[in-house]
């Protein structure tokens, strides 16, 4: 696979998955439970980060918002922090990858562009983290009820946004990974050579070598011994006297 073919599915795998985990933020299910009749669900208890809900047979809504922050329960707290900076990260990962990619036109030469590439990764698995942590911590509190024989209260179950959650995280850490992995290709593309230069270094060569040859061979050249004309000279009597 080629380094643009990985970047861009990098891109469409992160990019999904920051969709999903938005998504997940003001998604109402998060914990659900019912009370069942003898023949239909009488009522039916919901939950999230931001507000309580149940909704009785004929589909009637009734919430109630958390009234105070600070009396919330740690947990709530953490997830709510977590989810929004992994939007956050997700946001800003998006815009290091548009920057970087090679398929884009901004962002300067292949190894500038690679180390944004790798930059977008770092913040997309970061960002997947985020989520997955929030999660998990919520899925755990709501086991750990479940399963406590101590609890007494009303016990919930897992919600849709939990594994929708799951699913935008797994994305975003390999989206991530594959960002990561352009770095190491940008590297190498800048020690090694392209082949069409290499070539353009072979004809240079060669153009001076031609060049060059000429002129050793002139340097180097004998002198043609001097022509002697075959005629015989012929002297007169007088010239030995």
């Amino acid at each position: 696979m080629s380094n643009m073919a990985r970047e861009i599915l990098a891109f469409i795998l992160t990019t999904s998955g920051w969709v999903l985990v938005s998504s997940t933020l003001p998604t109402d299910y998060w914990k659900v439970s019912s009370i069942d009749g003898t023949v239909i669900t009488t009522a039916t208890f919901w939950s999230n980060l931001w507000k309580t809900c149940v909704t009785d047979s004929t589909g009637v809504s009734n919430c109630k918002d958390f009234p105070s922050m600070l009396a919330l329960d740690g947990y709530i707290q953490v997830c709510r922090g977590l989810m929004i900076a992994a939007v956050c990260l997700g946001f800003f990962g998006a815009i290091f990858a548009l920057i970087g990619m090679k398929c884009t036109k901004i962002g300067g030469p292949d190894q500038t562009k690679a180390r944004i590439v790798c930059m977008s990764g770092i913040t997309f698995i970061c960002t997947g983290l985020c989520s997955l942590s929030a999660c998990s911590l919520y899925a755990h509190r709501i086991t750990s009820e479940f399963f406590d024989p101590m609890f007494v209260a009303q016990k919930y179950e897992l919600g849709a946004a939990l594994f929708i959650g799951w699913a935008g995280s797994t994305l975003c850490l390999l989206g991530g990974a594959l960002f990561c992995l352009s770095l190491s290709d940008g590297m190498s593309s800048n020690r090694s050579p392209h082949p069409s230069d290499r070539r353009a270094f072979v004809n240079s060569g060669a153009s001076l070598m031609s060049r060059a040859m000429p002129q050793s061979q002139s340097a180097h050249t004998r002198r043609p011994p001097p022509e002697y004309s075959s005629t015989s000279q012929h002297f007169d009597k007088n010239a030995y006297v």
